[in-house]
């Protein structure tokens, strides 16, 4: 069975994707900050059947990093990994003038440094296998939004970081993926005064997801509704 690791996996897209992969017969290791939320969204995956590993943890403590990928080879290897987990630097968000310099640092850890590291944790693994990383980026880290600056800097490190791994590491597939406006609880902690009941479930972007890792395609950067556009 092929396996993935899915970092931020206790809810929103992390999870879909994890309940979708499970749901193809996928084994996972699965990684979230608070240990109760990844204990039941793990239960609940591991009821379809699959093989399921939940470490809760902190994708920036690098011996996290470490128990994660050895449970991956001991599931079998590393066919997909998926850097989900993201810091937004402040909650609420706020102007630059108002960043505190501590919430981009943690921003950049989590959201940049962190995926880095679990890469070259990983790297053997992935290489052995022919494997996919997915790292998920957004729209802030292209375009300029008052109030999303730090968050928007550290997608676009993650970005750049996954361009130039797409370039040193021709074996494998990577991606990394805008998955549009979706009704989280990172957006909300981001924009806690809008109302978000009109945005589309993380369960809406799975199968755009799902198509990028069925057709292996190539490395690049790519846009769920630009996904979803094409499959209608």
């Amino acid at each position: 069975m092929p396996v993935a690791i899915i970092t931020g996996a206790s809810k929103g897209l992390g999870r879909a994707l994890a309940a979708a992969l499970a749901g193809r017969g996928w084994d996972l290791v699965l990684d979230a900050r608070s240990a109760g939320p990844l204990r039941s969204a793990a239960e609940d995956i591991w009821a379809g059947g699959s093989r399921v590993t939940a470490l809760p943890g902190d994708v920036t403590d690098a011996a996290h990093r470490a128990d994660l990928v050895a449970a991956a080879r001991a599931l079998g290897g590393l066919d997909l990994l998926v850097n989900n987990a993201s810091a937004l630097g402040s909650e609420p968000l706020v102007r630059l003038d108002a960043l505190p310099v501590a919430g981009l640092r943690a921003a950049l850890e989590t959201n940049a440094v962190a995926p880095l590291a679990l890469v070259q944790e990983a790297l053997v693994l992935l290489r052995e296998c022919g494997g996919s990383v997915l790292s998920v980026s957004s729209d802030a880290a292209v375009e300029a939004y008052p109030t999303w600056g730090g968050y928007g800097a550290s997608k676009a490190a993650l970005d750049q970081l996954s361009a130039v791994l797409a370039q040193e590491e021709p074996g494998l597939r990577v991606w990394w993926v805008d998955p549009g406006d979706l009704r989280t609880d990172l957006y909300t902690a981001a924009v806690p005064e809008d109302d978000s009941s009109g945005r589309p479930l993380p369960e809406s972007a799975v199968p755009a997801l799902l198509g990028l890792i069925d057709g292996a395609a190539p490395s690049g950067r790519y846009s769920v509704p630009a996904l979803q556009a094409a499959l209608r």
